[in-house]
């Protein structure tokens, strides 16, 4: 099997992480890479939902921050790492570093150090974000930064991803077979 990158883009609750499962279930050595953290009971209960529904071989990752540095220490030997989700990872990195007057920058160095572990590793990845750029403009300016930094870094793993789809009500769109890259995309 040939590795590639796959993003799964969407908005909350759209079928994204059901369909990431279903194109991991296909190979049998699969790390599943969780960027949640249980800060409340609903988080606690939308977690272990997702476990239940996981195979039990899976060796599920839970990393909320340095996620490049845990996946390069335990991907070999893996097929498939699962990374669920880039948008929690955002957000955790974005909360850490909030006060950082270069967090942008930052955060978009983590992005593309997470790619360099990919070209590393010999497995395909998936990896899961969602799409937030659709809805209303965030009323405040940490909501508006998480939202451009997020957008910015779905354009850099979709620039070098070889498969992205985007998930509405349960269906999916090949984006890569239908669009028309815009100039830019890279970090």
């Amino acid at each position: 099997m040939t590795k590639e990158l796959i993003l799964i883009l969407g908005g909350a609750r759209s079928g994204k992480s059901a369909l990431a499962e279903r194109l991991a279930r296909q190979r049998e050595r699969v790390l599943f890479v969780a960027t949640a953290e249980a800060l409340d009971v609903d988080m606690e209960r939308r977690i272990a939902a997702h476990r239940s529904q996981r195979p039990s071989a899976w060796r599920t990752l839970e990393e909320p921050l340095d996620l490049s540095s845990a996946i390069q220490e335990v991907a070999d030997g893996y097929e498939i790492c699962l990374l669920d989700c880039l948008t929690l990872w955002v957000s955790n990195l974005l909360l850490k570093m909030e006060d950082d007057p270069n967090v942008e920058r930052e955060i978009l160095a983590e992005v593309k150090r997470l790619l360099e572990v990919y070209e590393e590793s010999s497995a395909t990845w998936i990896v899961v974000s969602n799409e937030v750029g659709l809805g209303i403009v965030p009323p405040t300016p940490l909501g508006r930064q998480y939202r451009d930094i997020l957008g910015r870094a779905n354009q850099a793993v979709a620039a070098r991803a070889d498969r992205v789809y985007l998930t509405v009500a349960g269906l999916m769109m090949d984006l890569k077979s239908m669009a028309v890259p815009i100039s830019g995309g890279s970090i």
